[in-house]
């Protein structure tokens, strides 16, 4: 008895449980035999959407020395701070906080029910239009043009919002980009938060155990069309392999990148505004800068000597893995088999293994992220023709699967919340996944469903 559901939408009040092959569907109802009310067959399985409780995930990694973990402490409070000018946001930014973005289920995750970006937008007298991609009840986003004006290829991030009228931001006058006028050329895609619970252990993989993981299983990948490949560094040749084209080498440089981008805050990484107009620069640069003389006593001296980027840092690479809902049930369980049976673990690969770590207790740690971590074309359905390093416009990284169980929205973008839809738009002209979800459409009803279920347990 993997979860019940309430029917009282329906009319009556009883508790269907669902057991593969019995589900619940109210488009297409299916559900149960009830007493005295009659069976409807169900038209396809459906997503149990994400599980209720707590948040399997936001902790520190278990094993941590008393430093590290007073460290993840420091920087998680850091983490969730709200900036203002003074204190580095704008003048073009997403959001004013980290963790506005990482919310769900937990500090730390992607995107959370109650999108933050609508009440930004206007927040201490800003005076900005919500773009029409933005809803209340939508995924945080970012927004990325994939040409510019003149026809040759752009892929960067468009923020949504400036500081124009803010009460900390007297003199500035910038506009908000042309959203509207972009949209109606078919040239704004759009990427949501990336989960960044376990981080630090997929951090310590190393590229000799990665790069025999996606060689595993070469016959049965090519007889299916799964390739795949590493978006790599263009200094050292190494595998990168954090955000949605895998294009980021470390989780202190996706951090540098990520305040100065989404909340236009620089730093010792990224040391430069992206905004030129004198009249809205307001600050030294960088503004987020190692601490020589600490204004805080937080229990860490690792954290109040160190910038903001350095905790932000610090606290994904502390940050535990999420928990699956253990133990398995018998639908899970099926579903795990079924998992394998049809090709999911190719790409998505369940076990990977840290090497040797700098960290207390974490050599040599095998954990769960059903992920290679590798580029792969996911044909012309969800392509977004942005580039970046290595990585194509039809290329993402494998997305780990730890954590869906509570996850809202889903794909880069985050079009869909319903899991089995977004298992189906993996397919389309030239996508690796085809044979994969070819598969899928051939398994029966019950085994579709029992999949379903294992992944809502992840």
């Amino acid at each position: 008895m993997s979860q019940q559901i309430q029917l009282s939408r329906l009319g009556f009040c009883a508790t269907a449980f669902i057991l593969a092959p019995v589900l619940f569907e109210l488009a297409g109802i299916a559900v149960a035999d009830v007493p005295g009310q009659p069976t409807v067959v169900a038209s396809k399985a459906v997503d149990p959407g994400p599980r209720a409780g707590p948040a399997a995930a936001g902790g520190a990694l278990a094993g941590l020395g008393a430093d590290e973990k007073a460290f993840f402490d420091a920087a998680q409070v850091i983490f969730t701070e709200i900036d203002t000018v003074p204190a580095g946001l704008g003048p073009r930014f997403n959001l004013n906080s980290c963790a506005g973005c990482h919310a769900a289920p937990a500090v730390g995750g992607s995107s959370p029910v109650t999108n933050p970006q609508v009440a930004v937008a206007t927040l201490n007298g800003a005076k900005n239009d919500v773009p029409s991609f933005i809803k209340a009840n939508g995924p945080v986003r970012e927004a990325r043009f994939v040409r510019n004006r003149d026809g040759t290829l752009d892929g960067g991030v468009h923020d949504l919002f400036v500081i124009t009228g803010r009460a900390d931001a007297p003199g500035c006058n910038i506009k908000q980009p042309d959203f509207a006028g972009e949209l109606a050329r078919n040239n704004v895609i759009f990427r949501i938060p990336t989960p960044l619970f376990g981080l630090g252990l997929v951090e310590n993989i190393p590229d000799g155990y990665l790069e025999n993981a996606l060689a595993d299983n070469k016959a049965l990948k090519q007889s299916l069309g799964i390739s795949g490949e590493f978006n790599r560094s263009g200094n050292d040749g190494t595998i990168t392999r954090f955000g949605w084209k895998a294009q980021n080498k470390s989780l202190l440089i996706f951090a540098g990148e990520a305040y100065n981008v989404e909340q236009g805050a620089t730093n010792e990484l990224f040391p430069n505004k992206r905004e030129t107009d004198a009249s809205c620069l307001y600050n030294g640069l960088p503004e987020d800068a190692s601490k020589l003389t600490p204004a805080v006593n937080s229990g860490s001296s690792a954290s109040d000597y160190a910038s903001d980027v350095v905790n932000f840092a610090a606290f994904m690479r502390f940050l535990a893995p999420p928990t699956p809902v253990l133990p398995d049930t018998p639908s899970t369980t099926r579903g795990r088999q079924v998992f394998q049976n049809i090709g999911c673990h190719l790409c998505h690969i369940m076990q990977q293994t840290t090497g040797r770590s700098g960290y207390t207790n974490q050599n040599n740690v095998k954990f769960f992220p059903f992920s290679d971590f590798a580029l792969h074309d996911m044909g012309k359905g969800l392509a977004d023709g942005v580039s970046q390093g290595n990585a194509n416009g039809r290329e993402f990284r494998t997305a780990p699967l730890w954590g869906l169980g509570q996850r809202i929205f889903l794909l880069h973008d985050g079009h869909t919340s319903d899991l089995y839809q977004a298992i189906m738009d993996h397919a389309s002209d030239g996508s690796e996944a085809n044979a994969v979800i070819s598969n899928f459409r051939l398994l029966p009803l019950s085994d579709k469903q029992d999949l379903l279920n294992f992944l809502r347990s992840l």
